[in-house]
C-alpha cells in the first residue's frame, strides 16, 4: 500500500476524481509540452456526463490558462475506466501528443493502462496481513503506521489543520452554493441550533450535523477541503475531528493518532476495492469514509484491533449498495446529508462495535472490502456517477 500522503490530499472542491484529478492531469500535459500553442480536451464516462456540475471544464479551462484550447464533452464513446480524458496537444498544427488519462479517485491520475506507480510504502496487502503482523509485534494500528511511515505525523498535523478549517469556514458562510440548483447553505443556521439545543443527545448530534454540513458545503463549493478519501466525502472526518477535539476536548496528539488508523482502513478500501464513485459508486466514497470515520472514533476510545476492525466492518457493510446519483451532477444533494448521516453512524457503528466485543463476529473487514468492489461491479452504470440515475434522473427543476 502506498503513503497515507496519497490518501489524505488537500485541494479544492468539488470532486477529487472531477476536479482534483483533471488539474493533475493537465498541470502534467503543460508540464511536458511547455510549447503547446492549442490543446484539445474530450472527457468521456462520468467525466463528461457529470462534469459540469463537477466545474471540470472550468478547472481545466483556468489550469490552461491562455493557451487556446477547446474542451468536449463525449457522452457515447465507451472507455476502459469511466473518469477518462483524452489531450490531443498541438505545436503549430502538427500534433505532437494524443495521451489518454486515468482519474481513479481521490485526485489520482495514471495514463489509461497503467497502475500508480508510487513507492510502496506498507508492505501487506489487507487487513488480516496487516492484524497478524501487529499481533505478533505488539503494535497498534497506529503504532504499525509510525514503523512503516516515520515522518507521518507533521503531514497529518497540516492535515488536521485544514480539516478544522473546512469546518469554521464552512460555519461562517451564507447564502447559495454555485450553480443552477440554488441550494441553500445550512451550515451556519445548524450550528446555531445546535448551540441552542437543550436536550444533550439532541444537542451533540446537532453540532455533529452542523460541523459535516459546513464542511460538505465548502467543498460543493470549490473551496479548500482534505480527501479523506474523497472531496464527496470530506465532510465526515472533519465533523469527527472538529467535535472530538474541541467539544470533548481530546488531544491533538490523540487526534492525530486516530487519523492514522483511519487512514489506514482507507487505504485498505482504496488497495483492495476503490474509493471512487464512477468505479463503485458511493458507496466506496461515503461508505469508505464513514468506515474510517467508525475505525477513528474506535481508535479514541481505546478499542482493541478487532474492536476497531468491527467498527469499520459495520460502518462500510451497511453502506453496501449505495449508489452516487448527484443531481445535475453537482456535489449538492444528496451528498451533503450524505456527509451528515454517514457522520452519525460513524459514531454509531463504532458503538455497536463495543458493545458487541464479547460476541465473534463471523464477518471480516476484507470480506466487506471485496464484496463493496463486487457490489460495485455488478451497479448499473446508471447509479455510478453519471447522474443519469436514481434521484439525478428523478429530481426536475
Amino acid at each position: 500500500m502506498y503513503s497515507l500522503k496519497e490518501l489524505y490530499k488537500i485541494g479544492n472542491g468539488p470532486s477529487s476524481s472531477h476536479t482534483m484529478g483533471p488539474k493533475k492531469a493537465t498541470l502534467e500535459v503543460l508540464q511536458n509540452y511547455p510549447y503547446a500553442t492549442y490543446i484539445k480536451v474530450v472527457l468521456y464516462g462520468s467525466l463528461a456526463l457529470t462534469g459540469k456540475g463537477h466545474l471540470t471544464d472550468e478547472i481545466i479551462s483556468k489550469t490552461l490558462n491562455t493557451i487556446p484550447h477547446d474542451i468536449i464533452f463525449d457522452f457515447s464513446t465507451p472507455t476502459n475506466h469511466p473518469n477518462t480524458m483524452q489531450f490531443i496537444v498541438y505545436q503549430n498544427d502538427k500534433i505532437v501528443c494524443d495521451v489518454f488519462y486515468e482519474s481513479i479517485g481521490g485526485g489520482t491520475v495514471v495514463l489509461q493502462g497503467q497502475k500508480k506507480e508510487d513507492t510502496v510504502i506498507y508492505p501487506h496487502h489487507n487487513l488480516e496481513e496487516i492484524k497478524h503482523f501487529c499481533c505478533n509485534n505488539h503494535l497498534s494500528f497506529d503504532e504499525y503506521i509510525d514503523l512503516f511511515e516515520k515522518d507521518i505525523d507533521l503531514y497529518l498535523d497540516n492535515i488536521l489543520c485544514v480539516m478544522e478549517n473546512s469546518v469554521l469556514n464552512g460555519i461562517a458562510k451564507e447564502g447559495y452554493l454555485p450553480g443552477t440548483l440554488k441550494t441553500q447553505r445550512k451550515a451556519k443556521n445548524l450550528f446555531h441550533k445546535a448551540q441552542q439545543e437543550t436536550n444533550p443527545s439532541l444537542k451533540e448530534k446537532a453540532y455533529l450535523i452542523a460541523y459535516a454540513f459546513a464542511a460538505a458545503e465548502e467543498n460543493a463549493s470549490g473551496g479548500e477541503i482534505v480527501t479523506a478519501p474523497t472531496c464527496g466525502a470530506s465532510g465526515i472526518l472533519p465533523a469527527l475531528v472538529y467535535y472530538y477535539h474541541h467539544s470533548l476536548n481530546y488531544q491533538k496528539e490523540e487526534i492525530i493518532k486516530a487519523l492514522k488508523v483511519a487512514g489506514l482502513f482507507g487505504n485498505v478500501v482504496k488497495k483492495n476495492a476503490s474509493i471512487s464513485g464512477a468505479e463503485c459508486g458511493c458507496q466506496a466514497e461515503i461508505g469508505t469514509a464513514c468506515s474510517m470515520g467508525a475505525s477513528f472514533v474506535s481508535s479514541l476510545l481505546n478499542g482493541t484491533l478487532k474492536e476497531i476492525e468491527t467498527s469499520a466492518e459495520i460502518a462500510l457493510e451497511h453502506h453496501l449498495g449505495l449508489t452516487c446519483d448527484p443531481i445535475l451532477g453537482y456535489v449538492q444533494i444528496p451528498c451533503i446529508e450524505r456527509n451528515a448521516v454517514a457522520t452519525l453512524r460513524s459514531i454509531d457503528s463504532s458503538h455497536l462495535a463495543l458493545l458487541l466485543r464479547d460476541f465473534n463476529s463471523k464477518i471480516s473487514f476484507d470480506v466487506v472490502v471485496a464484496t463493496m468492489k463486487e457490489t460495485g461491479c455488478d451497479l448499473h452504470t446508471h447509479y455510478r456517477e453519471t447522474s443519469l440515475g436514481g434521484l439525478a434522473k428523478k429530481y426536475k427543476i
